[in-house]
């Protein structure tokens, strides 16, 4: 596409590879990047682009800044969540948003993973302990089991996916709550199809991964909580604010669950003095579960990749807003 120009507008203070500079040009396209933090700067970097892309969690590009970017096509949310992405008024004008899942989802799936064995097993008290020169078998003991168990997904994207099918090892029954995707293609994978309410009940550890949306937020609360077992583990690696985290210092403390693995809280950072520090039913790690040796590299190529098929006058391989109709024909 003749004088296509794209421009990332949020780098998160990332340096931008010599190769991605050296691939726009050699697909004839005219690319600029740096960080924009006001409309002016929207304006003047990518007021004349044909893609805008987001490296992180920039919110320049907010449904009243759009306007400074009228010859848009499609804005490029590196990773998998597009919460920081004004989609509904975006689909509205015809931009599609797209994302890159691809380039976190094996890591983000480990993480999970591995806060639920960080948990159940109980290696961050243990580790805690010892530090502190106990050595007792007593002190963390375990108190859950895996195999024969049922694991809930909330969610059922590539990483819940990928959630499933390492733990298919456990022989465990995995039901997943996604009102998106249909019973066959979870069945497909050996996983059963379930209602939301029917997950929280029914399974012994509750993994999320539900984007963050309008509907989703905060949508983990006191009710569905209330609905877990009392002997549950729950564990968040998707967006904070998918669970009403006061409800769930409440259900920790008050026994509604047994402990929780969580990778994002409401408020990043939070503050010192946030209740579940006091928790040892709590593992928390500092939103890090996308990132591994691999995961820069990966960010970098998918969405260098989607930019060129944009240009190319392609539909990008992965976008969020399914009922966008573009301001340009693609194939």
């Amino acid at each position: 596409m003749a004088g296509f120009k794209a421009a990332m507008v949020g780098t998160e203070g990332k340096v931008v590879p010599d190769w991605v500079h050296e691939t726009m040009e050699r697909e004839n396209v005219d690319f600029v990047a740096g960080e924009c933090t006001t409309r002016e700067e929207l304006a003047e970097l990518a007021g004349d682009a044909d893609v805008v892309w987001v490296n992180g969690g920039s919110e320049v590009v907010k449904a009243d800044t759009l306007s400074a970017i009228p010859k848009c096509v499609a804005l490029i949310r590196t990773g998998s969540g597009t919460d920081n992405i004004p989609v509904e008024e975006a689909t509205k004008l015809g931009i599609i948003v797209a994302h890159t899942p691809e380039a976190h989802h094996q890591e983000v799936s480990d993480h999970a993973i591995g806060l639920l064995f960080a948990v159940v097993r109980q290696i961050a008290v243990q580790d805690r302990a010892v530090r502190d020169g106990k050595w007792d078998a007593e002190d963390g003991m375990p108190r859950w089991h895996l195999v024969g168990q049922t694991l809930g997904l909330v969610g059922f994207g590539l990483i819940a996916r990928q959630v499933a099918k390492k733990m298919s090892g456990f022989d465990m029954t995995v039901l997943a709550y996604d009102p998106y995707v249909n019973a066959d293609t979870m069945t497909e994978v050996g996983v059963q199809s379930a209602t939301l309410d029917e997950v929280l009940s029914r399974s012994d550890f509750v993994s999320i991964h539900s984007p963050l949306t309008k509907e989703t937020r905060h949508s983990i609360g006191e009710r569905e909580l209330r609905l877990m077992k009392p002997e549950a583990v729950l564990v968040n690696t998707s967006r904070g604010p998918v669970i009403d985290e006061p409800a769930l210092v409440k259900a920790l403390e008050s026994g509604w669950i047994a402990a929780a693995g969580l990778d994002v809280t409401d408020e990043e950072p939070p503050r010192p003095d946030n209740p579940l520090f006091r928790m040892n039913n709590v593992v928390v790690t500092p939103h890090i579960a996308g990132y591994s040796d691999q995961h820069e590299y990966a960010c970098w190529r998918l969405s260098v990749d989607t930019v060129i098929d944009l240009s190319k006058g392609s539909w990008p391989r992965r976008y969020v807003n399914r009922g966008v109709k573009p301001r340009i024909p693609l194939r």
